[in-house]
């Protein structure tokens, strides 16, 4: 007999925080309801009566859902301090305050910004999904795949990945996979350092530059402090708020950048 859902207050946008480029196996089903896959488990999300539904077990949702979804943080003050910085930044803010920063899986969030580099967010997804499909275990009684571990892919050749149609970052996944799994490159070192060196320690992978590494740091590893900044958002800046600087949002600056960014990719003209 399937059991009833667990019920969390509407505190996040499912769309804007499942589909706003941070993560990318989560897919919109009918009636507004997504679906995805994290840390081996699956999971299915809808709003009700002003509610959001998990279909998983409450002692899932304790052990893995709360903390992937960042549950336990005031995202209410943090949207207050940053609309208090400016008129622009708070009209950011305003068109989409549902976004949270979510708290994935390290390994997995650096091998999908390394897939990112020069793409975009269905191309990326597809690759991801072949990655896991190929590679990955398989999650008992559902179609879905776990992210693969790095010693699935250590082995691996750029040949043996042409199936991803990944074009020149399979060799950064094989260069990662093979670092992370013999232990040059230290994710749990990465966890507890200061950004700075983290940001080192992730640069030691071929095809790991700036970008790659802010956005594995931020999305991998809640550094919230770090602001990914490619073209467009340099753009971003220097047309919206040209005065600031990603310091000058502090701990909030990951957060700051989504809004950013969301603002931006949905307003076009501006540009």
């Amino acid at each position: 007999m399937k059991k009833d859902p667990v019920r969390i207050p509407a505190c996040f946008d499912l769309a804007q925080t499942l589909d706003c480029g941070q993560a990318f196996r989560w897919w919109p089903l009918p009636e507004g309801a997504w679906q995805g896959v994290a840390k081996g488990r699956v999971l299915t999300l809808w709003l009700s009566d002003g509610e959001i539904c998990l279909d998983c077990p409450l002692e899932d949702f304790e052990a893995v859902w709360r903390s992937y979804f960042d549950l336990d943080a005031d995202y209410d003050a943090k949207r207050a301090q940053l609309s208090t910085m400016s008129p622009v930044l708070d009209q950011a803010v305003r068109f989409a305050p549902g976004i949270r920063i979510l708290r994935q899986e390290p390994w997995e969030a650096l091998c999908s910004f390394i897939i990112s580099q020069n793409n975009n967010i269905k191309r990326i997804k597809g690759i991801v999904e072949r990655l896991c499909k190929g590679w990955g275990e398989a999650i008992p009684g559902t179609p879905f795949h776990a992210f693969p571990r790095p010693e699935a892919l250590a082995e691996e050749s750029v040949e043996g990945l042409a199936p991803l149609r990944s074009g020149y970052r399979a060799k950064a996944l094989i260069d990662c996979a093979r670092k992370v799994a013999g232990g040059e490159v230290d994710l749990d070192f990465v966890a507890k350092a200061p950004v700075e060196d983290g940001r080192a320690e992730l640069q030691k992978i071929t095809g790991v530059g700036p970008k790659v590494a802010e956005c594995a740091l931020l999305y991998g590893f809640h550094k919230t402090q770090c602001f990914p900044l490619d073209v467009w958002m340099k753009r971003a800046m220097q047309t919206l708020l040209p005065d600031f600087t990603p310091e000058d949002f502090g701990e909030n600056a990951g957060l700051a950048q989504q809004y950013i960014f969301h603002y931006s990719r949905l307003h076009p003209e501006l540009f």
